[in-house]
C-alpha cells in the first residue's frame, strides 16, 4: 500500500528541526463535528472533560478515537517510528480566552517513561491556533541533545502536571507554530517546547496523541494501556484495549480511568506530590 506521508524534504526538515509543521489533516466540516462533541460532553457531564479527566478522551468518544486512527495521522508517523504503531495516550487542551494558563519550557519524553526513544507527539488544532492564544513554541534542533534538567514547580497556572520546568530557554531562538483547525503539528520526544497564556477572546483548543510509539518501545516506569493503530505487536510490552462504540459507555469510562490511573503513577514518580493533571 503506498504512504502519502511526508516527503523526503518534510522528514529531513523533521530529524533537522525536531518538529514538522503545518500538515493538512482534517477538513473544516470534520472539526465542526470535534467542536460539537466537546461541547456537548461539557454540557452534559463536565467532569468527564477536566482536569485528569481531558487525558485519554478517545477511550469513551469515538470521534476522537477515529483521529487517533486516522490513515494521514498514522502516514505521517510510519515515516518516523516505522510500520508498527501503537497509541499510547491522548491529551485534550483547552485554553480559555483571556486566562493565564500556559505550558512550560518542557521535553516529553523526560517523564514519559519509553526506551527506546522512538516516538513522536502528533497535535491536532481544532481551532486555530497562533502567537496570541498561546500556540506552542519549538526549541529548533534542541532534540539533538541530552534530556535537559527540570525542575518541578507546581505552578497553579502551569498545565503541565507537575509544572516541570527547564530554566534559561533562548526564548529568541524559538519558533511559533502556528495552525489553522484541522492542521497538525509533529514533534521528537526531546524537542524543548512550550506555549503561552491565551491573550484572545475566543477558546484556544488542540488535541495531543502524546505518544505515538514503535512497538519496540518498553514503559519503564510504570504501565500503560495502548490501542494497537497500525501493524501488529510482536513485542507485547504494553496492555492493550478496546475501542469505543458509542459516546460515554460505562465499560469506556472504566477503561479511561485504570488508563490515567496508571499514567498518573508513572508521570508523577518521585514528585513530592500530585498535582490537578
Amino acid at each position: 500500500m503506498k504512504n502519502d506521508g511526508l516527503t523526503a524534504n518534510q522528514l529531513k526538515e523533521y530529524n533537522v528541526k525536531g518538529y514538522l509543521a503545518p500538515i493538512n489533516i482534517l477538513s473544516s466540516e470534520e472539526v465542526k463535528k470535534i467542536r460539537v462533541e466537546i461541547e456537548s460532553v461539557e454540557k452534559k457531564w463536565p467532569d468527564q472533560i477536566n482536569g485528569l479527566n481531558r487525558n485519554n478522551i478517545h477511550y469513551y468518544s469515538p470521534i476522537f478515537d477515529q483521529i487517533v486512527h486516522n490513515s494521514k495521522i498514522l502516514d505521517v508517523v510510519e515515516n518516523i517510528v516505522g510500520p508498527n504503531i501503537l497509541a499510547a495516550g491522548t491529551v485534550l487542551f483547552l485554553k480559555e480566552p483571556e486566562n493565564k494558563g500556559f505550558i512550560s519550557w518542557h521535553q516529553d519524553g523526560i517523564y514519559q517513561g519509553w526506551k527506546p526513544y522512538n516516538s513522536i507527539t502528533a497535535w491536532l488544532a481544532i481551532t486555530d491556533v497562533n502567537e496570541e492564544n498561546g500556540c506552542m513554541r519549538m526549541w529548533t534542533g534542541s532534540h539533538k541533545d541530552n534530556f535537559k534538567n527540570h525542575k518541578d514547580t507546581f505552578d497553579e497556572d502551569n498545565l503541565l502536571t507537575r509544572g516541570q520546568t527547564i530554566e534559561n530557554v533562548p526564548v529568541k531562538d524559538t519558533i511559533p507554530i502556528i495552525l489553522k483547525p484541522g492542521q497538525l503539528s509533529i514533534h521528537h520526544p526531546m524537542t524543548v517546547h512550550g506555549s503561552g497564556p491565551n491573550l484572545s477572546k475566543s477558546r484556544r483548543i488542540g488535541f495531543a496523541i502524546q505518544s505515538y510509539i514503535g512497538t519496540n518501545v518498553e514503559q519503564i516506569l510504570g504501565k500503560t494501556y495502548v490501542q494497537q493503530v497500525r501493524g501488529k505487536d510482536d513485542f507485547k510490552y504494553h496492555e492493550h484495549t478496546s475501542r469505543p462504540n458509542k459516546l460515554m459507555d460505562r465499560k469506556d469510562l472504566i477503561l479511561r480511568d485504570n488508563a490515567n490511573n496508571e499514567l498518573q503513577k508513572i508521570l508523577y514518580k518521585d514528585a513530592k506530590k500530585i498535582g490537578k493533571y
